[in-house]
């Protein structure tokens, strides 16, 4: 039986990679290659209401810098 969100009482970490792609990481486990930490951690609607509010164009940080020519 899977947890929902009301029932997760984990604290999670909110991870960049080089492409400025976000994701949301349980605290406590290895971060992935690639992968690392920014200065926020919370529960997962904590986490999550960072992401929508800092990752406002989701294309990858490459395809950016490739459409500004």
């Amino acid at each position: 039986m899977a947890l929902d969100e009301t029932e997760d009482q984990r604290t999670y970490l909110v991870l960049i990679n080089d492409e400025e792609q976000y994701s949301l990481w349980p605290k406590g486990r290895s971060i992935p290659e690639g992968w690392r930490a920014v200065d926020k951690e919370g529960s997962r609607a904590e986490c999550s209401q960072y992401v929508d509010d800092v990752w406002t164009d989701m294309r990858p940080l490459s395809l950016r810098k490739q459409m500004q020519g």
